[in-house]
């Protein structure tokens, strides 16, 4: 369930990546909205942890290597009953 939740939230942030390339996407749009609410609340420490780049956010490159590892380190993880 926790794989499916953190794929799931992976492809949030792809799609709020995606969202910045539209040039004139409405953000006060349902959709765009709940994204950029369950998203920036996760983007925004990584964001201010990384020096500014010419303009790119490099944010969700972090949090994609943080959710990966997180991922990885609880599949691999010994199941305890």
């Amino acid at each position: 369930m926790l794989d499916l939740s953190i794929g799931v939230y992976r492809w949030m942030i792809l799609a709020r990546v995606f969202m910045t390339w539209i040039p004139n996407i409405d953000y006060y749009h349902p959709l765009v909205r709940f994204i950029y609410d369950w998203t920036e609340p996760v983007l925004a420490p990584f964001r201010r942890m990384l020096p500014p780049l010419g303009g790119f956010d490099l944010s969700p490159v972090l949090v994609f290597a943080v959710l990966e590892f997180i991922r990885g380190a609880i599949l691999r993880a010994p199941l305890i009953l």
